[in-house]
């Protein structure tokens, strides 16, 4: 039980990005979309893990090394948009999946933000994307507008 006293802050940030990622990944998959609840909560969560260790990399290495922790954060970003390129389908029909591809990169930077322990900015994060999706879906729908 030590154990877990010890890191009981690293274990509450990967279950918060899990979470809030799942959250989003909810929405999709209600509208059977290609990513659901386990791949965007997981896509969260990997953020997350990148984020945290990339800082404990910089502390490892502070003034021994040059460490820029921002570099693993980047690549995860570009590493999500590879995985976001998967979700997205075109066809003589139009585009599909941009809006699936939108939300894995989002529940990403929602992951790192929780990685990092800004907790306001992945709440905040995660209730403006499901105001997104929710409501400006139902707008849409509305206004007669397709959504891609």
């Amino acid at each position: 039980m030590d154990f877990l006293g010890g890191h009981l802050d690293t274990i509450y940030r990967l279950g918060i990005a899990a979470v809030l990622g799942g959250l989003i990944g909810i929405e999709r998959e209600l509208h059977g979309k290609t990513a659901g609840f386990r791949t965007h909560a997981l896509v969260a969560l990997g953020s997350a893990l990148f984020m945290l260790v990339s800082i404990a990399v910089f502390e490892a290495y502070q003034g021994r090394a040059e460490v820029d922790p921002a570099r693993i954060a980047a690549q995860v970003v570009t590493g999500v948009g590879f995985l976001g390129a998967g979700a997205i389908i075109r066809s003589s029909a139009g585009i599909k999946g941009l809006t699936t591809a939108a939300g894995l990169w989002t529940a990403s930077a929602i992951g790192l933000a929780s990685g990092l322990g800004t907790f306001h900015i992945a709440f905040a994060g995660t209730a403006i994307a499901l105001v997104v999706l929710v409501f400006f879906s139902w707008l849409g729908r509305r206004w007669g507008a397709r959504d891609i």
